[in-house]
């Protein structure tokens, strides 16, 4: 244990698994890190002398192209052992992070870059930096191959950083006026400045840092204004800000402090002390270092008054509140190695990083490690991000801006993370209720950018999917979509999406996550199928037009060729290709279809010619009223319409049928992954999906519990209030046994016990029951 400064068991030497867990008595290793490039797609690397990478997936239909530059930007491909055989053209891949970088590098990004590229499958092929080096990936491809599916399938590189002495770290963020460590067990206090950026990284993972800010203009008049814990959580409504909107921790006036600007683990605590000599007291652990002694210690040169016990910002210590009993739990810290936060100071400040000592509690992984911190200077530009992972073992990514934030950043500051994306929540020019009211109206534009494309192509990419989704694919012609989904073997949606038919061995599925993509590379690797499976990545943004005008706005722009369907030739689903007003417009996919239950579309384009399509939308619908759409609005109309959502109606344990998506499964197809379950459940259901007209305005939570006198029948899975209908909707999960029309229960409310919303059990959709408008 960590009595005093003395350190008994040494937990030098660690090591991780996939997950992140450390076992001791591993070595600690640098993991390779895989980049996969979908078409268009570029990539920056930064690597250090004696990393390696590998490439694989080359083919002359899907090249890779290496631009390297030393540190003062100048290329050096030779570095890599590479020659140049060309140059980087623009317009091969979507470059503007490329071209920016170049114009910050103090070059002109429309001056030809020297380029070595990657055209033929080649054995093993290993390149090594002998030097430091910035390399840009690029996977050039035109942009209409985007939209037909002929980009061609995703490059994989890997990369093997060099084992290096000392912590490992994630790049930096931008140009540091200071960087430490702070060793496990210990407490630093330092100085910044308004306008610079403090970065608190876990090094190893599941290590907690606490953390506190004074004002320093209040310490050189003999006050102390520090973080105020409680005036946080009032002013952002939640346990502790984020990026985004509500970022900023507060002081007990409700000053703001700092904003934060990057957060990468998204789970901490700000409900608790940081550690006291006296918890470890009362625990048999006299003399053990604690954070308050370590965070007084640090302090006191700054003439800041000791505490037994300091309030502290805990970073990367998980705790919550039990919504049923209201105890304040905690577990092991969720983050990883290289999790951070970024903030900003607003103020001059006095702050104190520690790592914490706590090695007889789950809290740092029951082994304390180290902190690093590094201060970056007031005119680094970092960008609000949070980290995005595919699954929970999976690489870390930081979210981005849409190919369409140039033109929606003017028009909100409201955003939230939609996967890797920031994606707008609402407009305030408008409101959520006046976008609502647009798209049943009118004619909205939506930037749906963050769902998941793949490209399904090969010899039998129809028995792939054929097996993979509940509906007959067999049936579906080209230039034809269909909603559908994947079930795992005992009936639980794994996802919902659209399956598109471009050719007849050439699918796209457009679908809420990852786990789609990872499905179906197991089935066809399990089944030896020849079907390959694209990753589209952020290479098809994507804007849903939707409402009554919608067809009459794309009637000004869309131009197609006679071997593709026009648009007045498409029913509900249909896929066609189109360009923007004649012949040389920029490309796009266009489908017939959305998530509103309105007659609408969907326009999947290359990010290169992102805002020459928003752009041809915004001026062609000024006539029809058009209104961009934000989360909050399609969030209502989706309820209205029946519409289920992941995590809401379809969940872990919830199948096809108790999800209210039989209506996609059909149970005449010779088989597919889940059939046999589905079967069994169809003939005896247990709950089924309804709606809920509700007898008031109140809004009930996702999870609240039906109820038929004392006894629970249900639970709400989605719920909003409908300006259509002026009342609260729900829709619930339900016993079949009281789940027909007219059947009066009740929604618990405070506990379920106190307050009771008196509900009526209905048919979904609420609105439109025969999908008339959207057929129309």
């Amino acid at each position: 244990m960590m009595h005093g400064q003395t350190v008994i068991h040494d937990f030098s030497n660690m090591g991780f698994d996939t997950s992140g867990r450390r076992f001791p008595g591993f070595p600690k290793t640098t993991g390779a890190r895989p980049y996969a490039l979908a078409p268009r797609e570029a990539v920056k690397l930064e690597m250090l002398a004696g990393d390696l990478i590998s490439v694989d997936g080359i083919t002359l239909s899907s090249p890779l192209e290496l631009a390297t530059f030393d540190a003062s930007g100048q290329p050096m491909l030779a570095a890599l052992g590479l020659t140049s055989n060309g140059a980087v053209e623009l317009s091969d891949f979507d470059s503007a992070r490329f071209s920016d970088w170049i114009a910050a590098q103090g070059g002109d990004p429309y001056q030809p870059v020297l380029s070595h590229r990657l055209a033929q499958a080649e054995d093993a092929l290993i390149l090594r930096a002998d030097q430091p080096l910035t390399i840009w990936l690029i996977r050039p491809a035109p942009a209409q191959n985007m939209i037909d599916g002929a980009g061609g399938g995703s490059v994989t590189v890997l990369h093997k950083p060099a084992i290096v002495n000392g912590p490992l770290l994630p790049p930096l963020l931008g140009d540091t006026r200071d960087e430490f460590t702070v060793p496990r067990g210990t407490g630093c206090a330092y100085e910044v400045k308004a306008g610079e950026v403090i970065q608190i990284i876990d090094i190893e993972g599941q290590q907690c840092s606490d953390f506190m800010a004074l004002h320093a203009d209040g310490l050189n008049r003999g006050d102390e204004w520090i973080i105020d814990s409680t005036a946080t959580r009032s002013m952002v409504r939640r346990a502790y800000p984020g990026p985004g909107l509500l970022d900023k921790f507060y002081d007990r006036e409700m000053r703001p402090l700092l904003n934060v600007v990057q957060d990468t683990c998204g789970r901490h605590d700000t409900f608790g002390l940081a550690c006291t000599a006296r918890g470890y007291e009362e625990r048999g652990f006299p003399g053990h270092v604690n954070c308050s002694d370590n965070m007084s210690n640090a302090l006191a040169p700054y003439g800041v008054a000791r505490r037994s016990a300091w309030p502290a910002i805990n970073f990367f210590w998980s705790t919550w509140i039990d919504p049923t009993t209201h105890h304040l739990l905690t577990e092991e810290s969720h983050s990883r190695p290289g999790d951070y936060v970024a903030m900003r100071a607003i103020e001059d400040l006095i702050c104190v990083s520690t790592a914490c000592p706590d090695d007889i509690d789950p809290i740092n992984g029951w082994n304390p490690t180290d902190v690093h911190v590094r201060i970056y200077r007031p005119e680094t530009p970092i960008r609000r991000a949070v980290a995005y992972r595919e699954k929970e073992d999976a690489l870390m990514s930081i979210s981005q801006d849409s190919a369409f934030h140039e033109r929606l950043a003017p028009l909100t500051q409201h955003f939230a993370p939609a996967r890797d994306l920031w994606a707008p929540v609402s407009y305030p020019s408008h409101g959520t209720l006046g976008e609502y009211w647009a798209c049943r109206e009118a004619v909205t534009v939506q930037d749906m950018s963050g769902l998941r494309k793949y490209d399904i192509v090969g010899p039998d990419a129809e028995k792939l999917m054929q097996q993979a989704t509940t509906r007959n694919v067999a049936k579906l012609p080209v230039w034809r979509g269909s909603y559908t989904l994947m079930c795992d073997e005992s009936g639980t949606v794994i996802d919902d999406g659209t399956l598109f038919r471009l050719a007849p061995d050439l699918f796209r599925w457009c679908c809420g996550s990852e786990e789609s993509g990872r499905v179906l590379q197991a089935l066809a690797a399990e089944r030896g199928l020849q079907a390959r499976v694209h990753a589209m990545r952020g290479a098809l943004p994507n804007l849903a037009l939707q409402g009554p005008k919608s067809r009459d706005l794309l009637r000004k722009i869309a131009f197609t060729q006679p071997h593709v369907p026009v648009l007045d030739h498409l029913k509900w689903f249909g896929v066609t290709v189109a360009r923007l007003n004649d012949r040389e417009g920029a490309p796009f996919m266009l489908s017939r279809s959305g998530y509103t239950g309105e007659l609408g579309y969907e326009i999947f384009c290359a990010k290169s010619d992102a805002i020459a399509v928003w752009d041809a939308v915004m001026a062609a619908g000024e006539e029809f009223g058009i209104t961009p759409m934000g989360s909050a609005a399609l969030e209502i109309i989706r309820i209205e319409a029946g519409l289920a959502a992941a995590d809401a109606e379809f969940a872990s344990g919830v199948d096809a049928f108790e999800a209210g998506l039989g209506f996609a499964v059909d149970l005449n197809k010779a088989d597919f992954t889940g059939k046999a379950a589905l079967e069994r459940n169809a003939r005896d259901p247990r709950r089924i999906l309804k709606g809920l007209l509700i007898d008031c305005d109140d809004v009930p939570a996702h999870g609240a519990h039906v109820y038929l006198g004392e006894r629970q029948v249900g639970v709400v899975t989605s719920a909003t209030r409908s300006p259509s209908l002026e009342r609260a909707i729900a829709m619930a999960r339900l016993s079949i046994e009281h789940a027909d029309n007219e059947t009066r229960l009740e929604i618990g409310q405070l506990d379920g016990r106190m307050k009771r919303l008196g509900a009526t059990v209905t048919d979904i959709p609420f609105i439109d029951p025969q999908r008339k408008r959207a057929r129309a």
